[in-house]
């Protein structure tokens, strides 16, 4: 009898955790430590949208991170003056670091001035990114 127990009590953990990061997956928040952190042209290796950019924490073997590419390409191909950088992960790890970047893909908005407005870590859709720039600019 106590083996069924622990098996539910199992699977109905598993369940709240799958609930709950499946609801949290990919949408665009802010951080309250996020605010204070501004990136720069040199750090990210290419220039600052002149409104905002989209930064995009990506790895080779991250399967969401093409998916994220596109729509972030296609966004900033919609708005004017809004760039699309995206950063290997493995190769930035002091930034992923400081950033706190814990998995791919992850997108970070920045404002003109480089300042992060709002994180994804996840697949954001593409509605939500177009949003979210609506806060950046």
């Amino acid at each position: 009898m106590t083996g069924w127990v622990v098996c539910v009590v199992a699977l109905v953990a598993a369940s709240a955790f799958g609930l709950l990061r499946a609801k949290r997956d990919g949408r665009l928040r802010v951080r309250a430590k996020d605010g204070a952190v501004r990136l720069s042209a040199a750090e990210l290796g290419e220039p600052l949208g002149a409104r905002a950019t989209l930064v995009q924490f990506s790895t080779a073997f991250c399967q969401p991170c093409r998916a994220t590419r596109r729509v972030l390409a296609e966004v900033a191909g919609m708005v004017d003056g809004v760039a699309h950088v995206e950063l290997d992960a493995e190769e930035r790890l002091e930034l992923v670091r400081r950033l706190d970047v814990v998995r791919t893909p992850t997108v970070l908005v920045l404002d003109a001035g480089g300042r992060v407005v709002r994180r994804a870590a996840g697949q954001p859709r593409k509605a939500d990114v177009i949003a979210a720039l609506g806060a950046a600019v």
